[in-house]
């Protein structure tokens, strides 16, 4: 890897402590030299999330519970060229690091991992594939699927905004006009605990009729923290 680019890998959390030691698994699978820095921005979670992501040897940070704000933090005390936004609650395939390597090395552009949730049952399947579909018809993956990106290209877009909902939505709209958004062409796998909290049926029905409606009210021109007061306040 010497003289090749190197990959800052920024998680913001909150409350992962059961799933976060995962990824920061995958992410240790790297080859040498691949990823630089692995940051952790926890955003005040009661949990011990900061401590076992310490122990997993990442650098920790402390911010806001604020998804825009904690990967505008995290972004900010990286110096690699290139970075890795992912959820901490994301697994990564066995091959994502020759993926990721392969994608640096072509044409500018912003990468996306294919939608995966944990979890059993053909409505689970459906939504994968609706996700899909979004993507490639629409160039729109969201945070769930991870972004890589040059950090020279996330800088030309105006950077994150500190937003505490739809933080990805906004990005990668900035982000569309000025370079193509590919599919790495292998999964993320998330925890599928928000979409199976009420039953496999109600729980994806309820979350995906609940998001279609704030990204609808989003486009409407409703502020973020209305929204966010939306979304967390149906989560519990």
């Amino acid at each position: 890897m010497s003289g090749e680019p190197q990959l800052a890998v920024v998680i913001p959390v909150r409350n992962e402590a059961q799933r976060l030691p995962l990824l920061l698994a995958d992410l240790a699978q790297a080859p040498a030299g691949l990823v630089a820095e692995r940051l952790v921005v926890d955003g005040g979670s009661d949990d011990g999330s900061g401590t076992v992501a310490r122990l997993a040897g990442a650098t920790v940070l402390q911010g806001p519970a604020n998804r825009g704000r904690q990967l505008q933090l995290g972004v900010a005390a990286s110096t690699a060229p290139w970075l890795l936004l992912l959820h901490g609650d994301a697994r990564l395939s066995p091959h994502w690091a020759a993926l990721v390597q392969r994608a640096m090395a072509q044409s500018p552009a912003a990468w996306y991992f294919d939608l995966a949730v944990a979890g059993g049952g053909w409505p689970l399947r459906l939504l994968e594939l609706a996700v899909g579909l979004r993507c490639r018809l629409r160039r729109l993956p969201y945070g769930d699927q991870g972004l890589l990106l040059p950090r020279a290209l996330l800088q030309r877009a105006g950077g994150i905004r500190p937003l505490p909902l739809m933080e990805d939505l906004d990005l990668v709209q900035r982000l569309r006009p000025l370079v193509p958004l590919r599919s790495l062409g292998q999964p993320l796998r998330v925890d599928g605990r928000r979409w199976r909290r009420h039953g496999t049926w109600l729980g994806v029905l309820r979350v995906a009729w609940r998001n279609g409606q704030l990204r609808r009210a989003w486009r409407r021109g409703v502020g973020p923290d209305q929204l966010a007061a939306l979304y967390y306040g149906s989560s519990r």
